[in-house]
């Protein structure tokens, strides 16, 4: 397994990401951090952490300029030596059950080329989430109905052979762009039942390229229409993906809108 992790001025969060995942019960063979062009000290925190474990486990590639997170994991992509693939951000982090249960679906069901997993919210000091048994595993709908995204992108572990990568021309929506175009391309994708990695902020309209709910939307818009112009999406399923996505886009707007209200009465 190869981890790879796109990482723009996250000095302050990384040691505990890679934590998370030094502390996997089945470790991966490397990982790939890529500094996006930061210019703030990141790049020599990554070597710095990179010399805190095993020789050659972490590998650090630098960016000359910020060109988005799809660059930085297409870089990891490119370099990891791995049959599979996962991704992780540098704010987010890992159960230290999640690559050995990923593992051992993958194991036995090789047919699969993408699994994911549920994620929660929780502060990054609190305990990993408890697992839920019986552990359950559901094939994913070749369709972008799904009021939430079946994919968080710290959840995934892919094929490196897919012949697919992420948009270098989005900043947002890209990872929804990618897994789009693996699921409508006919390739089974996968899902665990269980809460395997954590958000530490809101995933969405809680700051960073996620914080601007309208941005977000209009990227998501964009993305069907080129999965569309690919033929992957005929125009009935556009449609209907798009008043889904106009649904959650109005869900969204409402979390939001009560998260902030409750957080001016705390203040």
């Amino acid at each position: 397994m190869s981890v790879v992790v796109p990482c723009f001025r996250c000095a302050d969060t990384i040691a505990a990401a890679v934590a998370s995942v030094a502390g996997q019960t089945l470790p991966p063979a490397e990982m790939l951090l890529v500094d996006d062009g930061s210019g703030d000290g990141t790049l020599a925190r990554l070597e710095a952490l990179a010399a805190h474990y095993p020789p050659g486990w972490i590998r650090v590639f630098g960016l000359p300029r910020n060109g988005g997170p799809s660059g930085a994991r297409n870089l990891g992509w490119e370099h990891a030596s791995q049959p599979w693939i996962a991704f992780l951000d540098a704010d987010d982090s890992w159960h230290p059950q999640k690559l050995k249960l990923q593992m051992e679906v993958l194991d036995a069901d090789p047919s699969i080329a993408l699994l994911a997993h549920r994620m929660n919210v929780q502060p990054r000091s609190a305990p990993p989430p408890a697992l839920a048994y019986p552990l359950k595993v559901s094939v994913v709908a070749g369709h972008l109905l799904q009021l939430r995204s079946p994919f968080p992108t710290a959840s995934i572990v892919l094929r490196r052979d897919l012949p697919f990568r992420f948009d270098a021309n989005r900043w947002r929506a890209e990872d929804f762009m990618l897994w789009a175009q693996i699921l409508l391309s006919g390739h089974r994708c996968a899902r665990i039942n269980q809460v395997l990695a954590s958000w530490h902020k809101e995933p969405f309209g809680a700051g960073g390229l996620s914080g601007d709910l309208s941005a977000m939307y209009m990227a998501a818009v964009d993305v069907r229409r080129a999965l569309r112009r690919q033929s992957l999406l005929g125009s009935g399923q556009w449609l209907v993906a798009h008043l889904f996505g106009l649904a959650r886009y109005a869900r969204r707007r409402a979390l939001t809108a009560v998260r902030r209200a409750g957080k001016g009465r705390d203040a």
